[in-house]
């Protein structure tokens, strides 16, 4: 999708997958936000109707559940004028009854694109091997690009531009985070994330948000103390402790975690301006109603722009 001009020049993102941040430059990952604002403002405000998918369907595989990326996806791709398939595991047994090549090849003459939502990032790669149409990654076990396109968009929203700001998180090394690591510098975010000793980012992740980071001329610290990441930041982020497939290990990252919750006295080394993101599902232990409900969370304007950000890939 491309509408109107863009000042960074041309962009060709035709044809391309999905499955991380990693492969996407600069002037692209600002192309896709330019492009997401322009459809909410045209769709949402201008109350326009686009078309521009008429015709075309999605195949939407879910191994595992989700609100936001279902809804999102389902309605952003309809808004456009086309069809979303949702796809369970009783009704796709991806790489059980049937093997990722023979899914892939045969959602390529049955859709247009595939959207899925996987335990692990290997299944996406094996998709994208063998499929002649774009995948999109709805959340892996390594990245969940989808997410931080609606993060990035909300922050740009409120601020009015995101080069400059200094982002957050404080949480678990996980697959957000690391989506987090592959963007930020690109668009000019300096990134603070805090971890606890033993649930740090993926260490290859780590070498290349470094590497990115001193490209971009950016900031990147790494640290096991939430008020060190805190302190001077824009934006403080959080995700859940406890990701589906971990409920085993609840009782213990709970403990590990301690100290880790995101309250107003953590918001009091921030910037005065700070504003609070959390994708959702939110548990009461990673951030404390009186953050979570304040004027200062944007996490509902946040679970608006999965929609917006979805169309564009």
């Amino acid at each position: 999708i491309c509408i109107g001009a863009l000042a960074l020049g041309p962009v060709n993102l035709k044809g391309r997958s999905f499955l991380t941040l990693k492969d996407f430059n600069s002037d692209e990952i600002k192309h896709l936000l330019w492009v997401a604002g322009d459809l909410k403002h045209r769709i949402k405000h201008e109350k326009q109707y686009l078309p521009l998918l008429q015709g075309k369907s999605i195949a939407m595989i879910f191994e595992k559940r989700s609100t936001r990326t279902r809804m999102s996806t389902e309605t952003g791709f309809s808004l456009l004028g086309g069809h979303p398939c949702f796809l369970t595991s009783q009704d796709i047994h991806l790489g059980v009854n049937e093997s990722s090549t023979d899914t892939a090849r045969v959602l390529s003459g049955l859709s247009d694109i595939v959207l899925a939502r996987v335990y692990s990032h290997t299944t996406l790669e094996e998709l994208v091997k063998d499929a002649s149409i774009p995948i999109i990654n709805g959340l892996s076990d390594l990245y969940h690009p989808i997410q931080i396109l609606a993060d990035f968009l909300t922050l740009q929203e409120h601020y009015g531009s995101l080069s400059g700001l200094t982002v957050s998180w404080i949480g678990d090394g996980n697959n957000v985070l690391h989506s987090f690591m592959m963007t930020a510098a690109k668009l000019g975010v300096h990134l603070r994330v805090a971890t606890p000793k033993g649930y740090d980012p993926d260490s290859s992740i780590i070498q290349e948000a470094q590497r990115l980071s001193k490209q971009h001329g950016t900031q990147f610290l790494l640290t096991s103390d939430p008020v060190e990441a805190a302190r001077g930041s824009n934006v403080l982020v959080t995700d859940t402790w406890v990701s589906m497939g971990q409920e085993e290990e609840k009782k213990q990252r709970i403990k590990d975690f301690l100290g880790y919750q995101i309250t107003m006295q953590t918001g009091s080394v921030a910037k005065p301006d700070w504003t609070f993101l959390h994708c959702l599902p939110r548990k009461q232990e990673e951030v404390d109603d009186q953050v979570f409900y304040s004027p200062r969370s944007l996490v509902f304007p946040e679970a608006e722009n999965r929609k917006w950000t979805i169309m564009v890939n």
